[in-house]
């Protein structure tokens, strides 16, 4: 027969009855995928630097994955939200807090980390690379931006009588202190009638440590989606900026080029010029523009 239910005279008896250890305890983690844009080296002064797309990576100062990078991130305190354990990290690593973050995805396969049940609620931040302090969390004995940039190997779709499965093979390379990191991931999107499901899996792995290389994919994917509906690379700007350089911030995160014509018809609504100009040797001056916190609704 079933065991019978207990019954409480009220939710007070209940309470102070409740054994919390009548269930599993996983841990739970923020990881932070910080990205931000920077100056490439350029050599001649008359020709206008390259923009890098960058991802803040630390390297892990115990086990496991001793001496491996990985993305910054800790587990949530007893007194915190999520969201709050994510912005401290941020603030542990880069100094800023204030600055524009969004929760990604939780992330809990069950053997995602070699020491216990932990899982992981993603978050991503965007950040302006001036004035930013890198410092190592208490796991970590360094950080460092790496740039980052991704290759479409591979996509095929595949129709089935349910709807359909686009499967997408990428290779993301990070590169930064003298170190080179690939990791190869399969990105499969199933479409049925009355689901859609969305799954990333590491086929490849030369560096990053626990499942990181995944949550990176899902960032660099979200990143991308929304520059084509919101101002979101505007985070990524200095508070004044040429339109050209709000371009190359554009096409260095979706990894093409873009018509200037195009490009500028599109982002007008969520800029506005200024009076002042670049006054940058070797170059001849440009309008310097501003974001348009008239339509702040854009913005997000």
């Amino acid at each position: 027969m079933p065991e019978k239910k207990k019954v409480f005279l009220n939710e007070e008896t209940f309470l102070q009855q409740y054994n919390a250890d009548d269930y599993v305890h996983p841990s739970v983690a923020a990881d932070m995928v910080i990205f931000t844009v920077m100056d490439a080296p350029e050599a001649n002064y008359r020709k206008l630097p390259e923009k890098q797309l960058c991802v803040l990576l630390i390297r892990r100062g115990m086990y496991p994955f001793l001496g491996q990078w990985a993305l910054p991130g800790g587990f949530v305190r007893p007194n915190e939200t999520v969201g709050n354990a994510a912005r401290r990290e941020l603030r542990e690593e880069t100094g800023l807090d204030n600055v524009y973050m969004e929760q990604l995805c939780t992330f809990s396969e069950p053997d995602r980390d070699p020491r216990t049940r932990v899982i992981s609620c993603a978050h991503m931040a965007l950040v302006n690379s001036a004035n930013l302090q890198l410092a190592a969390g208490d796991d970590a004995d360094r950080a460092a931006w790496f740039r980052c940039s991704s290759q479409l190997l591979s996509e095929s779709r595949e129709t089935h009588t349910m709807g359909c499965t686009i499967t997408k093979r990428s290779l993301f390379h990070l590169s930064g202190e003298n170190v080179q990191i690939n990791c190869t991931l399969e990105h499969k999107i199933s479409h049925t009638t009355h689901s859609v499901t969305d799954e990333y899996t590491i086929i490849e792995n030369t560096g990053l440590a626990f499942d990181h290389a995944r949550i990176l994919a899902l960032a660099l994917e979200r990143l991308r989606s929304k520059l084509e509906y919101t101002g979101i690379a505007l985070h990524l700007m200095p508070a004044r900026f040429t339109l050209t350089q709000l371009q190359q911030v554009y096409e260095v995160i979706l990894g093409r080029s873009l018509l200037a014509a195009a490009f500028r018809r599109k982002i007008a609504p969520l800029v506005r010029g200024t009076d002042e100009y670049t006054s940058d040797a070797g170059h001849r001056p440009s309008q310097l523009f501003e974001r348009n916190w008239d339509n702040i609704a854009e913005l997000i």
